[in-house]
């Protein structure tokens, strides 16, 4: 058993779980933080939970492959993953790379090649996911529509639940299709804001069909 898995090196204060694939070596450890209790909604408080069926260390940094990380509403996984600081997770950067899908509050998701995602005080507190484009969507609460957007960037800021989308930004709220350099949905809310960049020229576009009733999941 590796030394990142021995009790002994794991805070007090905190639980994690590395389980291998039924045909790798399973590897375990769990500590709860008995002053947090898990039945809690606010999720700094909540247990963090990795899943891999390998862990490969390579000096201060952790190779995952098949990675699946998790703490209350938000679930992050990958084909492959790199990560530091994942002893304590007060201040730990993750890379996932590879079919990486990211699950957030109110049926949010994220869909990227590339997403990096950054824990502060055992809490993930943001994931920027990139790609070509990366691709984020909503199960609306108020109809029966999906709102959904895409970008080269998309930013999940976790603590106030919105996403920033940038670079080639669009979104459809389930009801108007809008474009812009930069694009905030926010997910509590169920609504889109955007604004342009003063002084270069860009602009916003709006898209309202007041016939339409379905997403046209089609890019400008």
């Amino acid at each position: 058993m590796t030394r990142f898995l021995r009790r002994a090196s794991m805070p007090a204060l905190m639980g994690i779980a590395l389980v291998g694939a039924a045909a790798a070596a399973t590897h375990s450890a769990a500590v709860t933080r008995d002053s947090l209790p898990t039945s809690s909604k606010d999720a700094r408080k909540l247990p963090i939970d990795v899943s891999s069926s390998k862990v490969d260390y390579k000096g201060d940094t952790v190779v995952f492959q098949d990675v699946v990380i998790t703490q209350g509403d938000t679930k992050v996984e990958a084909d492959h993953a790199h990560a530091t600081g994942v002893d304590d997770f007060e201040n730990s950067r993750w890379t996932f790379e590879g079919n990486v899908r990211i699950n957030g509050e109110q049926h949010g998701s994220l869909k990227s090649d590339v997403a990096v995602v950054e824990f502060r005080n055992k809490y993930i507190s943001k994931a920027t996911a990139t790609g070509n484009p990366a691709e984020f969507e909503q199960k609306r609460t108020d109809n029966d529509e999906v709102a959904r957007g895409h970008a080269r960037e998309i930013v999940y800021n976790v603590s106030d639940g919105t996403v920033r989308l940038s670079n080639d930004a669009w979104v459809w709220d389930g009801r108007n299709e809008l474009s812009a350099p930069e694009l905030v949905y926010d997910i509590r809310a169920q609504h889109v804001m955007a604004a342009a960049q003063p002084g270069t020229g860009n602009q916003v576009h709006l898209r309202i069909d007041p016939n339409a009733h379905e997403d046209p999941n089609k890019k400008p």
